[in-house]
């Protein structure tokens, strides 16, 4: 039968409360008294009863990952990304729950009870209803990926509009003037910050912003192929595409390659993101690196902060992107 708090008081020759306090560090027991304890505790294998646990501090021990859908427009790689940066801060004393938004048909399950923290990758202005939601039933919240404006949130986001920027500089000072966009999810924030980010830097440099360059994606692979296919049909197509996600640029390259052509001596590819692969494509991929990783450690570091203190300061976090530079782009001579 696994030890109890009872058990440890009677080797420690104290009350089972003191055991209670000192297991859960509290301010009251002295430091050589939550010591003993703690020893004991390891000697006998105490383990804690989570359930009991929450029972009396009115905790759940649950924290939430929410993703605007998981279904739609959320590539493997951006899933996985996320979910690694936060299991990797959040200890196996929490549950780590992990659903999307459009899977409710309202917010009446997401209460204080159930959950004690929550982390939201966010991906769609649509999403502010259940941020105020969790706001509303004093849920502690970070939102990750998109920029809202009430500044008392905790909100970690990444620069997409300088990483497109600097995607498309690269190619126009690699020679390019012909540039085609494959762009995300439509109502996506990140879609409209990579096209705005791209087109401005078409436009500092006078290059033209084309219609028939500008192509809608669904942040997948298939849609990549069939947005190339598109492209390729031009009567004058695109000498370089850039991509808004790598998952679209692998598909993007697949669609050259059935049509007899090669990246980048035909079509020069830049996508979005530095995704695992994206390094072992053939040929390897320029790409923009989003920290998506390091973005969710942040905001795992953060809701666990805010479980324990809610923060007065201002909440807004961004982290800059990078080119990283590899073989699918080709640079044209005169």
């Amino acid at each position: 039968m696994a030890p109890t708090i009872k058990d440890i008081a009677k080797l420690a020759n104290v009350s089972h409360t003191t055991v209670s306090r000192a297991l859960n560090n509290s301010p009251l027991i002295k430091e050589v008294t939550r010591k003993k304890i703690a020893e004991i505790a390891a000697q006998v294998g105490y383990v804690p009863n989570y359930n009991a646990k929450s029972l009396v501090l009115q905790r759940s021990h649950t924290i939430g990952l929410f993703f605007t859908s998981i279904a739609k427009g959320t590539s493997a790689s951006f899933f996985s990304d996320t979910i690694r940066g936060v299991n990797s801060v959040i200890d196996v004393g929490y549950n780590l729950f992990i659903r999307g938004i459009d899977d409710y048909a309202d917010y009446s399950v997401i209460h204080r009870k159930r959950f004690d923290g929550i982390i939201l990758m966010s991906q769609s202005e649509a999403d502010n209803k259940f941020i105020y939601h969790v706001v509303q039933q004093e849920i502690p919240i970070v939102v990750l990926n998109r920029q809202i404006e009430d500044r008392s949130i905790i909100n970690i986001i990444s620069n997409d509009r300088e990483g497109a920027y600097q995607a498309g500089k690269y190619l126009i000072e690699a020679g390019h003037t012909d540039i085609a966009i494959v762009e995300g999810v439509e109502g996506f924030k990140s879609t409209q910050e990579r096209r705005d980010g791209f087109i401005q830097a078409l436009i500092d440099h006078g290059i033209p912003v084309r219609s028939e360059y500008m192509v809608r994606g669904n942040y997948d692979m298939p849609s990549g192929y069939q947005a190339m296919g598109s492209l390729l049909a031009l009567d004058k197509p695109p000498s370089a595409v850039f991509c808004s996600n790598d998952d679209m640029a692998i598909g993007a390259m697949n669609k050259v390659y059935e049509e007899g052509m090669q990246v980048p001596a035909d079509v020069s590819i830049v996508g979005f993101d530095d995704s695992g692969f994206s390094a072992f494509t053939n040929p390897s991929l320029t790409t923009v690196k989003r920290r998506i990783e390091e973005i969710s450690e942040q905001g795992a570091h953060k809701i666990l902060s805010l479980i324990k203190r809610p923060a007065e300061e201002d909440g807004r976090i961004s982290i800059g992107t990078e080119l990283i530079i590899r073989r699918s782009v080709r640079t044209l001579h005169d």
